[in-house]
Protein backbone atom coordinates (compact mmCIF):
# COMPACT_ATOMS: atom_id res chain seq x y z
CA UNK A 1 0.00 0.00 0.00
CA UNK A 2 2.95 2.33 0.38
CA UNK A 3 4.33 1.58 -2.34
CA UNK A 4 1.15 2.41 -4.23
CA UNK A 5 1.29 5.69 -2.56
CA UNK A 6 4.55 6.70 -3.40
CA UNK A 7 4.15 6.03 -7.05
CA UNK A 8 0.89 8.02 -7.11
CA UNK A 9 2.22 10.69 -4.98
CA UNK A 10 3.72 13.23 -8.15
CA UNK A 11 1.00 12.57 -10.14
CA UNK A 12 -1.21 13.73 -7.40
CA UNK A 13 1.03 16.61 -6.47
CA UNK A 14 0.52 17.81 -10.25
CA UNK A 15 -2.58 17.18 -10.56
CA UNK A 16 -3.47 19.28 -7.38
CA UNK A 17 -1.17 22.14 -8.32
CA UNK A 18 -2.76 22.36 -11.65
CA UNK A 19 -6.43 22.68 -10.55
CA UNK A 20 -5.24 24.70 -7.32
CA UNK A 21 -3.43 27.14 -9.85
CA UNK A 22 -7.09 27.15 -12.40
CA UNK A 23 -9.05 27.65 -8.99
CA UNK A 24 -10.63 24.40 -9.94
CA UNK A 25 -10.43 22.09 -7.10
CA UNK A 26 -13.77 21.03 -6.79
CA UNK A 27 -14.01 20.33 -10.40
CA UNK A 28 -10.87 18.11 -9.98
CA UNK A 29 -11.91 16.75 -7.15
CA UNK A 30 -15.05 15.26 -9.26
CA UNK A 31 -13.22 14.16 -11.88
CA UNK A 32 -11.16 12.06 -10.27
CA UNK A 33 -13.60 10.56 -7.89
CA UNK A 34 -15.73 9.70 -11.11
CA UNK A 35 -12.29 8.32 -13.02
CA UNK A 36 -11.54 6.06 -9.44
CA UNK A 37 -14.94 4.86 -9.30
CA UNK A 38 -14.87 3.66 -13.34
CA UNK A 39 -11.29 2.29 -12.69
CA UNK A 40 -11.87 0.03 -9.99
CA UNK A 41 -15.35 -1.09 -12.34
CA UNK A 42 -14.63 -4.80 -13.15
CA UNK A 43 -14.70 -4.41 -16.89
CA UNK A 44 -13.08 -1.55 -16.94
CA UNK A 45 -10.25 -3.67 -14.76
CA UNK A 46 -10.39 -6.19 -17.85
CA UNK A 47 -10.27 -3.62 -20.41
CA UNK A 48 -7.47 -1.52 -18.78
CA UNK A 49 -5.24 -4.52 -18.36
CA UNK A 50 -6.04 -6.19 -21.51
CA UNK A 51 -2.38 -6.31 -23.16
CA UNK A 52 -4.03 -6.40 -26.75
CA UNK A 53 -5.07 -2.60 -26.40
CA UNK A 54 -2.68 0.51 -26.94
CA UNK A 55 -2.45 2.75 -24.12
CA UNK A 56 -3.97 5.11 -26.47
CA UNK A 57 -7.34 2.79 -26.71
CA UNK A 58 -6.98 2.32 -23.06
CA UNK A 59 -7.16 6.19 -22.47
CA UNK A 60 -10.01 6.52 -25.39
CA UNK A 61 -12.18 3.74 -23.29
CA UNK A 62 -11.78 5.63 -19.93
CA UNK A 63 -12.52 8.88 -21.39
CA UNK A 64 -15.51 7.99 -23.53
CA UNK A 65 -16.97 6.19 -20.13
CA UNK A 66 -16.25 9.56 -17.85
CA UNK A 67 -16.63 11.50 -21.00
CA UNK A 68 -19.62 14.30 -19.57
CA UNK A 69 -17.60 14.29 -16.23
CA UNK A 70 -13.81 15.26 -17.68
CA UNK A 71 -12.53 18.62 -19.62
CA UNK A 72 -9.75 18.97 -21.60
CA UNK A 73 -6.99 18.96 -18.71
CA UNK A 74 -8.90 15.73 -17.11
CA UNK A 75 -8.90 13.87 -20.61
CA UNK A 76 -4.99 14.85 -20.86
CA UNK A 77 -4.28 13.36 -17.39
CA UNK A 78 -6.47 10.28 -17.60
CA UNK A 79 -4.34 9.75 -20.95
CA UNK A 80 -0.77 10.64 -19.38
CA UNK A 81 -1.79 7.57 -16.87
CA UNK A 82 -2.87 4.95 -19.47
CA UNK A 83 0.48 6.42 -21.48
CA UNK A 84 2.21 5.25 -18.35
CA UNK A 85 0.22 2.15 -17.05
CA UNK A 86 -0.66 4.18 -14.38
CA UNK A 87 -4.81 4.23 -14.60
CA UNK A 88 -4.76 2.24 -11.62
CA UNK A 89 -3.56 4.66 -9.19
CA UNK A 90 -6.42 6.81 -9.53
CA UNK A 91 -8.40 5.76 -6.62
CA UNK A 92 -5.12 6.67 -4.43
CA UNK A 93 -4.41 9.85 -6.36
CA UNK A 94 -8.34 10.86 -5.48
CA UNK A 95 -7.68 9.75 -1.91
CA UNK A 96 -4.71 11.75 -1.70
CA UNK A 97 -6.06 14.95 -3.96
CA UNK A 98 -8.57 15.21 -1.26
CA UNK A 99 -6.47 15.15 1.56
CA UNK A 100 -4.68 17.91 -0.13
CA UNK A 101 -7.22 19.83 -0.86
CA UNK A 102 -8.34 19.48 2.93
CA UNK A 103 -5.73 21.07 3.94
CA UNK A 104 -6.09 23.59 1.44
CA UNK A 105 -9.07 24.45 2.69
CA UNK A 106 -8.37 24.21 5.90
CA UNK A 107 -10.77 21.34 6.56
CA UNK A 108 -10.60 17.55 8.22
CA UNK A 109 -13.36 14.53 7.91
CA UNK A 110 -13.91 13.18 10.82
CA UNK A 111 -15.62 9.78 11.71
CA UNK A 112 -16.69 9.60 15.25
CA UNK A 113 -18.06 6.75 16.81
CA UNK A 114 -20.45 6.70 19.76
CA UNK A 115 -21.91 3.99 22.05
CA UNK A 116 -25.44 6.00 21.60
CA UNK A 117 -26.74 8.46 19.34
CA UNK A 118 -25.72 12.08 19.33
CA UNK A 119 -28.52 14.84 18.93
CA UNK A 120 -27.48 18.01 16.88
CA UNK A 121 -26.85 20.28 19.73
CA UNK A 122 -23.89 17.42 21.10
CA UNK A 123 -22.56 16.79 17.35
CA UNK A 124 -22.27 20.72 17.01
CA UNK A 125 -20.58 20.92 20.33
CA UNK A 126 -18.08 17.96 19.51
CA UNK A 127 -16.97 19.27 16.32
CA UNK A 128 -16.32 22.53 17.63
CA UNK A 129 -14.01 21.47 20.16
CA UNK A 130 -12.08 19.15 17.96
CA UNK A 131 -12.05 22.05 15.35
CA UNK A 132 -10.70 24.22 18.26
CA UNK A 133 -7.99 21.52 19.26
CA UNK A 134 -6.87 20.58 15.13
CA UNK A 135 -7.21 24.44 13.67
CA UNK A 136 -9.23 23.13 10.90
CA UNK A 137 -12.74 23.62 10.20
CA UNK A 138 -14.47 19.85 10.55
CA UNK A 139 -16.89 17.89 8.64
CA UNK A 140 -18.34 15.42 10.53
CA UNK A 141 -20.05 12.11 10.05
CA UNK A 142 -20.94 9.84 12.99
CA UNK A 143 -22.01 6.18 13.69
CA UNK A 144 -23.33 4.44 17.09
CA UNK A 145 -21.20 0.84 18.05
CA UNK A 146 -22.64 -0.34 21.20
CA UNK A 147 -19.61 -2.27 21.96
CA UNK A 148 -17.44 0.66 22.92
CA UNK A 149 -20.20 0.63 25.99
CA UNK A 150 -19.29 4.80 26.16
CA UNK A 151 -17.28 7.11 25.30
CA UNK A 152 -16.09 8.50 22.42
CA UNK A 153 -13.56 7.48 19.01
CA UNK A 154 -12.77 9.90 16.60
CA UNK A 155 -11.07 8.99 13.51
CA UNK A 156 -9.46 11.34 10.93
CA UNK A 157 -6.51 10.71 8.41
CA UNK A 158 -3.91 9.16 11.11
CA UNK A 159 -5.40 10.79 13.77
CA UNK A 160 -7.08 8.13 16.09
CA UNK A 161 -8.38 9.06 19.75
CA UNK A 162 -9.77 6.53 21.72
CA UNK A 163 -12.49 7.52 24.58
CA UNK A 164 -14.28 4.64 25.29
CA UNK A 165 -15.34 2.81 28.11
CA UNK A 166 -13.71 -0.17 26.32
CA UNK A 167 -10.62 0.91 25.48
CA UNK A 168 -10.55 2.22 29.21
CA UNK A 169 -11.50 -1.11 30.62
CA UNK A 170 -9.07 -2.94 28.10
CA UNK A 171 -6.10 -0.18 29.80
CA UNK A 172 -7.13 -0.93 33.41
CA UNK A 173 -7.25 -4.70 32.70
CA UNK A 174 -3.48 -4.63 31.28
CA UNK A 175 -2.29 -2.81 34.41
CA UNK A 176 -3.92 -5.48 36.23
CA UNK A 177 -1.78 -8.36 34.84
CA UNK A 178 0.95 -6.58 34.49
Amino acid sequence: MAELNTVARPYTKAAFEYALAQGALDQWSKMLATAAVVVQDERMAQVLSSPALSSEQKAAAMISVCEDELNDAGRNFISLLAENHRTFLLPAIQAQFEQLKARQEASVDIDVTTAFELDEQQQQKLSQAIGTKLGRAVKMTTQVDKSILGGVVVRSEDLVIDGSVRARLAKLAEAMTS
